[in-house]
């Protein structure tokens, strides 16, 4: 085997150091998070798009046979589960194993936050505002008015979160409940291709229905718990 050059070595040991340096410095730099994360955001939504374009060209025998619009909402969808896997992950992170809101802390849990905290938001509000782009782009073709409201609302409570550093801990219980949108797109991705009778559209449809029962019927059960334990908290000023 060839050794690697000594210079070549320095080099790549220089262009790391930089790299370093950029993320340290402006990336997770207290000051520049929430918009570096935004842009972030934004650039991980285009790539996404695109690979999910380049994949299905490839290994999907029914991408190539839809309509201009149909491939759109395809590679759309394909956005949206990438987003919905990296912020469900995140928020359970968050939540359950990380000591950020853990209540052995001294101070009001419903003020913490962390330059973590704040970039995962960031980045969530980045796909917001991707996502409403195309919606309205295209709209009505993606969506009617209630995708329009829906996005909005979350786009400008997330927002919030995150410039004001309040609530973070409740607004990542609520985005845990985006680990069903995965389940929600292969079903749509199932019927596009004529697989309605399938074994996987079965599968399918039953753990949509465990994803919800969990995700967005219990979880929002022990939020609203634990709104009730932290009341006082709650309603303290900041």
């Amino acid at each position: 085997m060839r050794e690697v050059p000594k210079q070549t070595v320095m080099a790549i040991k220089s262009y790391q150091n930089q790299a370093q340096l950029l993320v340290k410095n402006y990336l997770f730099a207290d000051p520049f998070i929430p918009y570096t994360s935004i842009l972030g955001g934004i650039l991980a939504c285009k790539v996404a798009y695109d690979l999910t374009q380049l994949i299905s060209n490839f290994y999907s025998k029914t991408y190539p046979g839809l309509t201009k619009i149909q491939r759109v909402e395809w590679n759309n969808r394909g956005i949206s589960t990438v987003h919905a896997i990296f912020i469900s992950a995140l928020s359970l992170y968050l939540v359950f194993w990380s000591n950020l809101f853990s209540d052995e802390l001294a101070g009001l849990l419903v003020f913490r936050s962390s330059p973590l905290s704040t970039f995962g938001l960031g980045v969530s509000v980045g796909y917001f505002v991707s996502d409403l782009a195309m919606i309205l782009w295209l709209y009505p073709s993606l969506g009617g008015i209630e995708y329009v409201i829906h996005h909005s609302l979350s786009g400008i409570a997330v927002a919030y979160s995150m410039f004001t550093g309040e609530a973070q801990l409740y607004t990542y219980m609520v985005l845990i409940s985006e680990v069903t949108t995965p389940e929600i797109n292969i079903r749509w991705y199932l019927d596009t291709a004529g697989m309605k009778r399938s074994t996987a559209y079965l599968i399918n449809g039953i753990v949509i229905f465990l994803a919800w029962l969990v995700a967005r019927v219990l979880l929002f059960g022990y939020m609203f718990y634990h709104v009730y334990l932290h009341y006082t908290q709650v309603i303290s000023p900041p």
